[in-house]
């Protein structure tokens, strides 16, 4: 039996989580600001599909990047030093989550409900939500969306709608990241396509332990400043 979430904010011990389905902790709850920060601060997320109860999750291993580990696939080094385009952080952020929620290519339905919008919308406007953007001929063409808390970065959700405008902005970010002193990216699952960029899986008591050394960082909640164009070749 998972716990059901009360009024307190409080979330189960992450030993709790089960094993099938990987990491699922606890149900039910809301997204507020305030419960969505104290999921952040123990690793926890909030990942349901609508007409379901809110489902919080801590999975075993976690896929994360550590900002010095960035590989930058050759084919993707190319386009970023010839392609035309520009990187904006927390610009559009409705306009990023909603492309985030646009169903994929052959796909109906999108776990980014509107709750899902209004919950990290919120967050955004505390300045602890940020979004990158990748434009190209001023169309907004890819994005990415997640939460920082003190030295540590919790991706959520990304789209493009262009070939590799998404990655174009997931570069930007971490080298962003690195130069700003966060010290690892939550990527939540394994997936080939983060691995390629040099993401691994780590022992969740691992995450857990470094997870509460960056989030108590005095690091102010703000909206980030960036603004990257390159002219292409």
């Amino acid at each position: 039996m998972i716990a059901w979430l009360d009024d307190s904010n409080r979330f189960p011990p992450l030993q709790h989580a089960m094993v099938e389905p990987n990491g699922l902790l606890a149900a039910g709850g809301d997204l507020t600001p305030q419960r969505l920060l104290a999921a952040y601060h123990q690793g926890i997320f909030p990942w349901y599909m609508p007409g379901e109860p809110i489902l919080w999750w801590s999975p075993n291993p976690r896929m994360v990047l550590m900002p010095p580990d960035l590989h930058v696939p050759g084919s993707l080094a190319k386009t970023l030093r010839n392609k035309p385009y520009r990187v904006t952080f927390d610009l559009v952020f409705d306009e990023v989550i909603n492309g985030c929620a646009s169903p994929r290519r052959g796909e109906n339905l999108t776990w980014i409900s509107q709750e899902i919008r209004d919950g990290y919308g919120a967050l955004y406007r505390l300045g602890y939500a940020h979004s990158a953007e990748c434009w190209m001929d001023d169309e907004l063409v890819g994005g990415l969306y997640g939460v920082a808390i003190g030295n540590m970065f919790y991706g959520e959700s990304m789209f493009a709608r262009r070939p590799d405008a998404s990655k174009l902005a997931f570069v930007h970010l971490v080298r962003y990241l690195h130069q700003h002193g966060f010290g690892m990216i939550d990527c939540q699952m394994h997936t080939e396509h983060l691995a390629r960029f040099g993401a691994n899986e780590i022992d969740r008591d691992q995450f857990a332990r470094k997870l509460a050394e960056l989030v108590i960082a005095p690091r102010a909640p703000a909206h980030w400043q960036y603004d990257f164009h390159n002219p292409g070749s």
